[in-house]
């Protein structure tokens, strides 16, 4: 999209949160398995293929708007950062990196709650997104639903600076090959693919590390917690390369098929909001 034929604030609004809710409900089952491979107990351990639906209502509370809220600022920026158009990778870059770090106001706590729900961390004591929010209330306070923050802001920010910028110059050359602007929704769907899996298999170190720094339980009074180099350090040393890469395929898979999805769903609202 250019400049020009950007959505309004209130479109990316609706647009992202039918998007955000689509495709974390769709493919919540894969998102599951990948955490329980990437967690440092043990596929089996954190639940094999049992209860992969196991902490699904915090994605129902979050998905919404964490996705509104990474829109509205994708959309809004692209439309007004003052950056000359033949440098609009950049654009796109500094877009998407800026809504993520909004969205993860919202995100992380959610993924807080979702991955030690995935993982029974709790064990019996919370089997319910609702019960794991509780016991993250009563043992770590509200610093705890921020427990990860700046590992996924790690993540998020090398991941996205590569994704919308692939993402737009996919959808700019096939909208050049195809002749058609805007594409129908099902072909920026595909270009939300490609760009997604190549995203997801080159950050997947990030992800693990994410992860692992989630369903760590240990309190900072309790002992200075490992920087964030530390633990990737310590994951390579004591467990190897293929560690931090754990999890890489169904991840892959997820966020290919999630991509096309998310930004299908996307554009598909927001081509519909414009005709309207």
């Amino acid at each position: 999209m250019s400049r020009q034929n950007t959505p309004t604030f209130y479109q990316s609004l609706a647009a992202g949160g039918i998007a955000g809710t689509s495709v974390d409900l769709l493919f919540f089952p894969i998102d599951t398995i990948k955490t329980r491979l990437q967690s440092s107990q043990g596929f089996v351990q954190a639940g094999g293929f049992k209860g992969i639906y196991r902490g699904i209502g915090s994605v129902v509370v979050g998905s919404a708007p964490g996705a509104a809220i990474f829109f509205c600022t994708y959309d809004t920026l692209k439309r007004t950062l003052p950056i000359p158009q033949h440098l609009s990778p950049l654009t796109h870059m500094l877009s998407a990196s800026m809504g993520e770090v909004a969205a993860c106001l919202v995100r992380v706590p959610t993924e807080v709650i979702k991955t030690r729900t995935q993982t029974s961390t709790y064990g019996d004591l919370a089997r319910s997104s609702f019960g794991a929010a509780k016991l993250v209330f009563m043992t770590e306070g509200l610093r705890g639903f921020y427990r990860g923050f700046g590992s996924t802001i790690m993540r998020e920010i090398p991941f996205t600076s590569l994704q919308f910028p692939m993402y737009e110059m996919f959808k700019l050359q096939l909208s050049k090959a195809l002749d058609q602007k805007p594409l129908p929704a099902y072909e920026a769907a595909l270009c939300g693919s490609v760009a997604g899996g190549i995203s997801a298999a080159l950050t997947t170190p990030l992800d693990v590390l994410k992860t692992r720094v989630m369903l760590d339980l240990r309190k900072p009074d309790q002992g200075k917690l490992p920087s964030l180099p530390a633990r990737f350090k310590q994951i390579y040393v004591n467990e190897g390369v293929k560690a931090l890469f754990a999890g890489v395929v169904p991840r892959t898979l997820w966020i290919s098929a999630g991509g096309a999805v998310f930004l299908g769903a996307y554009e598909w609202a927001i081509n519909s909001f414009g005709a309207r």
